[in-house]
């Protein structure tokens, strides 16, 4: 037994002992009621996403949950890794062999580390897991290559929606229990908004790939496509497109007619979500998860945050739905990718499946005052995700009715994934044409457009060969 997992244990012996869930998991058994399954050696792996020093609440229910795991599997060691998911950073990371052995990417992610030889194939391990099967094959997908191998494995999923600061909207006279429902309310509430409070009525991720990211949702929820995949699996770069034009000429009226975005045009996920938490911004478009970063990380005030759906307008309209895929290092030993995808199981995969696994993280993350109940998109069915709502309905702490726009909503709007080829490549191709229309009033929104289309498409020609 290591060091770490022995400070651990003294660290933490006093909050397992207030968990019922880790005694009813570690007396042999794993939460669905079969034999616990671990390596037959030793084996020590390195996972991701502990959260900072700084999130303290997150950081204890984070390390309780791993003495859980090593009381169940005594053969693996668990060495947790502060390293998150940074697009700045990931490339250069999984090249250079630093990762952990277990990590988190986006769904966008997993072509290219596939084409390059930088995960694990865990198709085996994946099929003998108990729910196997029961794998929304749309969203396993991500997590495969065209021969229907698996590379990785959805732990959770999330739609776009609009988040609105409830006070700035009570400040300009607008009602927040009715968040606007079509664009141009949206551009009214954003202007109001401006005028009565000073702050940005509406913000948009411009730098670090986001801005290509929100300008394809902005696209999509006004019918554009910015890629079209044809029945051979080749790829038309679109992004000249009429939807996107208009999500451009949009955010161009926004801020050259209404002056409603404010002065900062360069914000990227965590800048503008520090912005929102600190009451600087009326609106912006982000993932419907958002809200656990808001709480741990910008200590949002819950009576100020709202979400709802974005408008979608056209026939083709839709909303981007994206998500996280946990996946192993290339160079992970049999065991070691045997233990990683038992930690998979375990920390991210439990919890969705079975009540105790379920009841045991919620009291985990409770004991801390860690967000529980953001809304989310099944990884499996509508009907398993609300059962596994309901097993934890007792802890929830989170301004549930507040978010009940996007809640009661996002089950009626068409789920649109992220375009398939040079994801990331393009978004920062993207990037700069969304900053040029923020701060250039004459800029040529159809040349801009041309450009990135032509760019964007000599890139996928070459990946393609």
């Amino acid at each position: 037994m290591n060091t770490s997992r022995t400070n651990r244990r003294r660290r933490h012996g006093a909050l397992l002992a207030i968990l019922p869930g880790a005694a009813a998991i570690a007396g042999g058994q794993l939460a669905d009621g079969t034999a616990s399954a671990t390596t037959a050696e030793e084996v020590t792996i390195s996972v991701s996403n502990l959260p900072p020093s700084t999130e303290a609440g997150a950081r204890e229910a984070f390390l309780a949950r791993v003495e859980q795991f090593e009381a169940l599997h005594p053969n693996i060691d668990i060495e947790p890794s502060e390293y998150e998911w940074d697009v700045a950073t990931f490339a250069a990371q999984l090249a250079g062999g630093t990762m952990p052995t277990v990590f988190q990417m986006a769904f966008t992610d997993t072509t290219g580390v596939v084409e390059r030889g930088q995960v694990s194939d865990i198709s085996a391990e994946v099929a003998a897991l108990p729910y196997a099967d029961s794998f929304n094959p749309n969203v396993l997908r991500v997590a495969q290559d065209a021969e229907g191998n698996t590379y990785g494995i959805p732990i959770a999923a999330y739609g776009i929606g609009l988040q609105y600061n409830r006070a700035l909207f009570e400040e300009a006279g607008l009602e927040p229990d009715a968040p606007p429902t079509t664009w141009e309310e949206v551009r009214a509430a954003a202007k109001a908004i401006s005028e009565a409070t000073g702050m940005a009525g509406f913000a948009q991720m411009t730098q670090n790939n986001t801005g290509g990211w929100m300008l394809t949702t902005l696209s999509y929820a006004f019918g554009g496509r910015l890629q079209e995949l044809a029945e051979d699996g080749s790829v038309d770069v679109t992004i000249d497109n009429p939807g996107t034009i208009a999500a451009l000429d949009y955010l161009h009226a926004l801020r050259w007619e209404d002056n409603s975005m404010g002065s900062n045009f360069l914000f990227d996920w965590g800048t503008i979500n520090q912005a929102f938490a600190g009451g600087q911004i009326g609106m912006y478009m982000g993932g419907s998860d958002v809200y656990n970063s808001l709480v741990t990380e910008n200590q949002i005030d819950p009576d100020t945050y709202g979400l709802t759906v974005l408008p979608l307008e056209g026939p083709d309209a839709g909303v981007l739905g994206g998500g996280t895929i946990a996946a192993v290092v290339a160079d992970a030993t049999d065991a070691e990718r045997a233990a990683a995808v038992q930690w998979i199981d375990f920390y991210y995969m439990a919890k969705l499946t079975t009540e105790e696994a379920a009841v045991a993280d919620a009291e985990a993350l409770a004991a801390n005052d860690a967000p529980i109940g953001t809304p989310a998109l099944p990884i499996f069915s509508a009907e398993q995700l609300a059962e596994s709502d309901a097993w934890v309905a007792d802890f929830v702490n989170v301004p549930q009715a507040q978010m009940a726009g996007f809640r009661d909503n996002i089950g009626d709007q068409p789920l649109i994934p992220e375009p398939p080829a040079s994801t990331q490549e393009m978004y920062a191709i993207l990037d700069t044409v969304v900053q040029t229309v923020l701060t250039d009033e004459g800029a040529d929104i159809a040349a801009l457009l041309a450009d990135a289309d032509a760019e964007v498409t000599a890139l996928v020609e070459a990946a393609a060969g």
